[in-house]
């Protein structure tokens, strides 16, 4: 049997022996928490939230037609931080460090590849003859001499900036690949959109690169942005197109391409 006492200011009763339970009003115990956790978020500052961010790219031609439909697709634009932040480095480490760059029908896919500095890339030759991949330019210099259809070699992009990849073979063959220290980077689809998702508030650096643009045309394009969590648009970068020079590179020893002789199946697709 349990004895009951009312001895509680609000007449009720509990069971005999048990230890009076807190007052639940306004003065109570829980009142108190909540007040002191609302003070602490007034005197707390709020840090910056990672933003969404879009850009577009407009390529202008001046000899094309008005009714001339417009790729803007392959541009590639980057942020590069100017006061790295914890956030920031930590993206970048959980970037991806193995990519592939596939030869095959006589071409590289992707044709475009931008990769976190220090990556490295597999060049896995998928057609049934022989290839000779090498980039003499700026950003990475290599040449992975000649290897036949089935086997693969990979270099690593220890270096920032942009090679261009070429076959010492088919002249038709090329391809970039851009070395940048950043997680945020992006490349343009053919209406010229490229979004970021996640990225933290601070000051960077846009830059930008296309095949069809001068390198003095690029550099007139980068400029410093800063990045908060009220940022949703970096405005559109119009760039003027001046042709695809990749298309009349040299070989690698610096001359003109010259058809096999006599021709081979080795070195041309059957």
């Amino acid at each position: 049997m349990r004895i009951l006492r009312g001895d509680r200011r609000d007449g009720s009763s509990r069971p005999a022996g048990s230890a009076p339970r807190p007052v639940r009003g306004r003065r109570g115990g829980r009142a108190r928490r909540w007040w002191r956790w609302f003070f602490a978020l007034l005197v707390i500052p709020s840090a910056g939230r990672a933003a969404t961010v879009s850009l577009k790219v407009r390529l202008v031609d001046s000899t094309r037609s008005r009714r001339q439909p417009v790729d803007n697709a392959g541009a590639v634009v980057w942020l590069e931080p100017l006061d790295p932040a914890p956030a920031v480095e930590q993206a970048f480490q959980q970037q991806p460090r193995r990519y592939r760059l596939i030869q095959r029908r006589k071409r590289f896919e992707p044709h475009v590849l931008v990769v976190p500095v220090g990556s490295r890339v597999d060049f896995p030759n998928l057609d049934p003859f022989f290839h000779n991949v090498f980039s003499l330019f700026e950003g990475k210099r290599f040449d992975l001499g000649l290897y036949e259809a089935g086997s693969t070699h990979s270099v690593k992009f220890d270096r920032l900036g942009v090679s261009y990849i070429f076959c010492n073979i088919h002249p038709e063959m090329s391809a970039v690949v851009i070395a940048v220290r950043t997680p945020y980077f992006g490349i343009s689809n053919r209406a010229g959109d490229i979004r970021w998702a996640g990225v933290a508030p601070g000051r960077y650096r846009l830059h930008v690169w296309e095949e069809r643009c001068l390198p003095q045309t690029l550099r007139s394009q980068s400029r410093d942005v800063t990045i908060s969590e009220a940022t949703s648009s970096l405005g559109t970068l119009s760039l003027a197109e001046s042709g695809d020079w990749l298309k009349t590179h040299k070989n690698l020893y610096g001359r003109d391409y010259e058809a096999p002789t006599p021709p081979s199946p080795l070195y041309d697709q059957p």
